[in-house]
């Protein structure tokens, strides 16, 4: 499956198919949280939060491509990830964009 953030994909033409999304909530077990909460004292990157984004992304993303692959996409154009905060450490990942099939000439 091809992925792209752009509308187009250079040298194809495309049929559309529609709207295709996928998303995940992700959140870190009570022990990791309150060993990030320390971090925010003394500053620097929250590293398990970064692997729970990571994580999330991805799943977030498998499920779209899932979501096309049944539709019969060969490509996801526009591709994007929004995220949001449910509840403290807790975030949602949506990665959604536009199925497209290729149109031979």
């Amino acid at each position: 499956m091809i992925l792209v953030t752009t509308e187009y994909i250079s040298g194809k033409k495309l049929e559309t198919l529609g709207l295709v999304q996928g998303s995940t909530i992700q959140s870190k077990n009570i022990g990791r949280d309150i060993s990030q909460s320390f971090k925010t004292l003394v500053g620097g990157e929250l590293k398990a939060y970064t692997e729970m984004m990571n994580e999330a992304r991805r799943i977030a993303a498998e499920r779209m491509i899932e979501e096309a692959v049944s539709m019969g996409a060969d490509a996801i154009v526009g591709m994007r990830y929004a995220s949001s905060a449910v509840m403290a450490g807790a975030a949602e990942i949506i990665a959604y964009g536009t199925a497209v099939k290729f149109i031979e000439e």
